[in-house]
């Protein structure tokens, strides 16, 4: 397995780090040997991250962690910026990196295969520079058929009441759960971080021609299920329905045909992306409602608990069990067994 470091450079502890997140979660596809962030120097990125020690260290510098850790092959960079736009201040560590023998991985909107200065860089070190979100060449895009109407088994989508809730883990966390309990689970992933994770199948949604987005979600879905033959298929979610600066979803519930959903929430974020001007996260109610319109069942409510105490989750747990009567999960804190009833009853 490919040996990466991840670089946050001091983002490490926000939302803007949610590709670092998941990446320090798990990942298939890159073995994770540390982070560099020098406001956490020092620390272990799974303790910083939900409390959990991963031996992930996180180092003030690139010169620190390649004395200490030895071998690496990739840094990745490990944020999602507003607009996917690099952050000035890590071009001298990438340049460092490529100096080093390290390929670099980049998930964002800013391609490094488009700064000529690095692609000569990369050329002399020989080493590689990727860019997960540059657009596929137009013939290598799929139309929308309706083939997906001939998948039969269970299709569950992951969306979410706003952007950095959650999805991505939750779907992730699933596949895992049902995995320990015999059901065999795939995940389309929808984004960059899927992909660093090792998803087998999927799309970068954000870096699709929107004339192909269904197509590209279908063929996802049909290609999964002709090799894998699971008996459940997750869609991780983008964005929201109902998110002004990136309105997603729709896609999920009716081109990719899931007709149950997880709804992922977090009861204490009032605005979307915590930007006021944005304007307010509507209720988890109407959030429902609104799906049901689109033909599909909120199968459970899967809460992030951001800024909660312990007895805040389990409040809000509470509250809308009652209020809603379905699942409410607490991924992180409890897991998502307590899901695998309702999951089974799907199946013929």
């Amino acid at each position: 397995m490919n040996n990466a470091i991840i670089l946050t450079n001091g983002l490490l502890t926000t939302s803007d780090a949610k590709t670092a997140h998941g990446l320090i979660r798990g990942s298939e596809r890159f073995n994770i040997l540390g982070v560099i962030d020098p406001p956490a120097a020092g620390q272990d990125a799974g303790i910083l991250l939900d409390g959990l020690h991963r031996n992930i260290p996180v180092f003030d510098s690139l010169e620190t962690a390649l004395a200490q850790i030895g071998q690496l092959d990739s840094l990745i960079i490990g944020v999602a910026t507003v607009g996917g736009v690099l952050p000035v201040e890590m071009l001298d560590i990438i340049r460092s990196a490529i100096r080093c023998g390290l390929s670099v991985v980049n998930g964002l909107h800013d391609y490094l295969t488009e700064k000529p200065e690095l692609l000569a860089l990369a050329q002399t070190y020989q080493v590689q520079l990727t860019d997960i979100r540059k657009p596929k060449p137009r013939q290598n895009l799929h139309f929308w058929t309706g083939a997906i109407y001939d998948v039969p088994c269970p299709i569950i989508a992951v969306i979410g009441t706003d952007c950095a809730v959650g999805k991505r883990t939750t779907a992730r966390m699933l596949r895992q759960c049902c995995a320990a309990a015999g059901i065999h689970a795939q995940m389309i992933y929808t984004g960059q971080t899927g992909w660093l994770q090792g998803g087998q199948y999927g799309f970068i949604f954000d870096s699709t021609l929107n004339d192909f987005v269904s197509g590209e979600l279908e063929h996802a879905i049909l290609s999964c299920w002709k090799e894998m033959q699971p008996d459940l298929i997750l869609l991780e979610g983008q964005s929201a329905l109902r998110n002004p600066s990136g309105p997603c979803g729709p896609e999920l519930l009716i081109s990719g045909h899931a007709k149950q959903v997880i709804l992922v929430h977090a009861p204490k974020r009032k605005y979307f992306d915590n930007e006021v001007h944005w304007g307010e996260i509507p209720p988890v109610e109407s959030e429902i409602a609104l799906i049901r319109q689109y033909g599909s069942a909120v199968l459970a409510l899967a809460l992030n608990t951001e800024g909660c105490t312990t007895a805040e989750a389990l409040a809000y747990q509470e509250h809308y069990s009652s209020l809603l009567g379905i699942p409410v999960l607490l991924p992180l804190e409890q897991g998502l067994e307590s899901l695998l009833p309702a999951i089974k009853a799907l199946f013929p």
